[in-house]
């Protein structure tokens, strides 16, 4: 009979060769998909921004087929209603006793995996009806609520550059997401790989790796991870110094509008969390809490008007505050 300690390494086993499998179709974006890989473990949703061309689309497709879950891809568009995401109610007819009856037919959102595609260019009030399902993981229509399969995990793209009929993400919706990655441009060296790989008759062939119960067990051995006193301090410091009012940095005072809330707190110990399972480790670092730091405030930290005429990022305000604050001497690097 497997012991705890060998189901736990059967399980890190299964996690690496997930991103082998990715990493067949995907060249190089090593971080990002660590990123997207740690927001699955932590139980949140992610989303990815980039240029068109970036294979965002690709490497949440890939993603889906190295696990065992199901998957659902929404092209969101502007004339997209809720219904269509969330289902609708239809009017059937019982042959035996010729009695009607409403049922509600359950839209694509009702899936583990669901690339939001283009989330932007949806209007608000079809934006909105993703809010429930992502905080409370259900769906509730005419007055009943309907529970949503666990792992439940929404993978959305946007498209910075391509203004023309989109409606950006009100703050609430944003704050929903526990990560906001940025996808850049590869380097040359993978770039001449993925024209290499391309535009050749050669296919890969992702296999899936892990089940929907492996990642809930995941999920839950993300929560065992330890963190010291002193890190879980050092990471209120820095939500706390976030916030304009509260803050004695003056970079923090010029620049922003409007810090981080509790709940980036929360997303930032988690993901340092799931970082360190990923590397196979069951200590939190303070390499874990700088590397999340970045896609956890990146969407929580708003900048005023006078920080986006100079193109002041939150990012470079992240990277301000970790500099600012001293790190505690007990904890490891």
């Amino acid at each position: 009979m497997e012991t705890t300690e060998q189901k736990v390494k059967a399980l890190l086993e299964k996690l690496a060769q997930l991103k082998k499998e990715i990493q067949k179709v995907i060249v190089g974006q090593d971080q990002i998909l660590d990123e997207i890989i740690v927001a699955l473990l932590a139980g949140g949703h992610c989303l990815l921004e980039g240029v068109p061309g970036l294979a965002k689309t690709l490497m949440v497709r890939t993603m889906s087929q190295a696990l065992h879950l199901s998957f659902r891809r929404i092209q969101f568009t502007p004339d997209l209603m809720p219904t269509d995401i969330v289902g609708t109610e239809i009017l059937e007819e019982d042959h035996v006793t010729g009695k009607r009856f409403f049922k509600f037919n359950k839209g694509p959102l009702f899936a583990n995996i669901i690339l939001a595609d283009e989330i932007n260019r949806t209007p608000p009030k079809t934006q909105s009806a993703l809010l429930e399902a992502m905080q409370e993981f259900e769906i509730t229509y005419g007055g009943q609520t309907y529970p949503l399969d666990r792992p439940f995990f929404i993978l959305a793209t946007q498209n910075p550059i391509e203004q023309a009929g989109t409606y950006p993400l009100p703050e609430a919706q944003l704050d929903r997401f526990l990560l906001y990655v940025k996808i850049g441009y590869p380097s040359a060296a993978e770039e001449t790989a993925i024209l290499s790989n391309t535009t050749g008759t050669k296919k890969a062939n992702v296999q899936p790796v892990l089940a929907a119960d492996d990642i809930r067990q995941l999920q839950s051995l993300v929560r065992e991870v330890s963190i010291s006193d002193d890190l879980v301090r050092f990471v209120a410091d820095v939500i706390r110094t976030t916030r304009p009012d509260t803050t004695t940095v003056d970079y923090v005072k010029e620049w922003v509008r409007w810090g981080a809330g509790p709940r980036a707190g929360q997303a930032l110990i988690l993901t340092a969390k799931s970082r360190a399972l990923l590397k196979q480790r069951y200590a939190v670092t303070m390499d874990d809490i700088h590397a999340m730091a970045y896609p956890v405030l990146r969407h929580r930290v708003l900048m005023n008007f006078k920080a986006e005429a100079e193109h002041i990022t939150a990012d470079q305000v992240t990277e301000q505050i970790l500099q600012t604050i001293a790190r505690p001497r007990t904890v490891l690097s």
